[in-house]
């Protein structure tokens, strides 16, 4: 089943074309990789996909409803979630309230409620906090749960940022480059995150990474921007081998050594 469709999808900022007719369909499920040099178009797709940017024409559709334009907050709220380039935490709250200001989306309880805290309110703050205590356990920081998020690492910074994502209870994930500024152990045992929050969550993810340790691991295809355009498509083997692909990570003497 068809769950996201990306139709025609440009974008310019003054003169400069930044994506050009960009073009994608997921099945529900799917995981696949996006993958192009710095500058190509990569995080401006986000960057539309998730509201920040409003496409100077094209459509998106999220399970057959179009969501060109919304606002941010009302993308999340139909089940879109992403993380980022450059971590976007809140710094000097903990780690554990970083993720439930992700769910407050969520909770069941209303104005009257979170004004005079009846029993229904704290057992409803009671669900919150252990199911944020899960999120950051599925992490591996449930030890950091109450350390503020500047005190964490980098590579578990951008864990606490997969699991404030998946607070927002998304159906489509966006990942960002996960694995930047994580050491060899931290990107393998990021992989092993990825695939099973994916099975675990029934997740569709769309990820964007310049390390092909995780592409090529986790991506069942693989679509390769170059100055904002797609100039391949296809299975990972098919993109380790494709001339055009080793020509805009490498230039033209390394396509044609290959």
């Amino acid at each position: 089943m068809t769950i996201f469709t990306i139709k025609n999808l440009t974008h310019s900022f003054g003169g400069l074309r930044a994506v050009a007719d960009f073009g994608l369909e997921m099945q529900a499920g799917e995981l696949v990789g996006l993958i192009g040099p710095n500058g190509a178009g990569k995080t401006t797709v986000f960057n539309l996909v998730s509201g920040i940017y409003k496409p100077s024409s094209g459509r998106i559709f999220f399970e057959n409803f179009d969501i060109t334009g919304l606002a941010p907050h009302a993308i999340s709220r139909l089940g879109i979630a992403r993380t980022f380039q450059n971590i976007r935490l809140f710094h000097d709250m903990s780690a554990i309230d970083n993720v439930k200001a992700a769910c407050r989306g969520h909770v069941e309880y209303g104005f009257f409620s979170s004004m005079f805290h009846p029993p229904s309110f704290w057992d409803e703050e009671n669900r919150l906090h252990d199911y944020c205590r899960k999120l950051l356990g599925i992490m591996g920081i449930e030890n950091r749960a109450n350390d503020p998020a500047s005190s964490l690492p980098y590579g578990l910074q951008r864990r606490l940022e997969i699991a404030r994502a998946l607070a927002t209870a998304p159906k489509l994930l966006l990942l960002d480059e996960p694995a930047a500024g994580m050491n060899p152990q931290e990107t393998r045992e990021l992989i092993d995150i990825i695939r099973w929050v994916r099975k675990e969550f029934e997740l569709t993810i769309l990820i964007i990474e310049h390390n092909m340790q995780v592409i090529m691991n986790i991506s069942e295809r693989i679509l390769v921007m170059d100055f904002g355009e797609i100039i391949a498509h296809g299975l990972p083997q098919q993109i380790q081998a494709s001339p055009r692909v080793i020509e805009a990570y490498l230039g033209k003497e390394a396509a044609h050594a290959a």
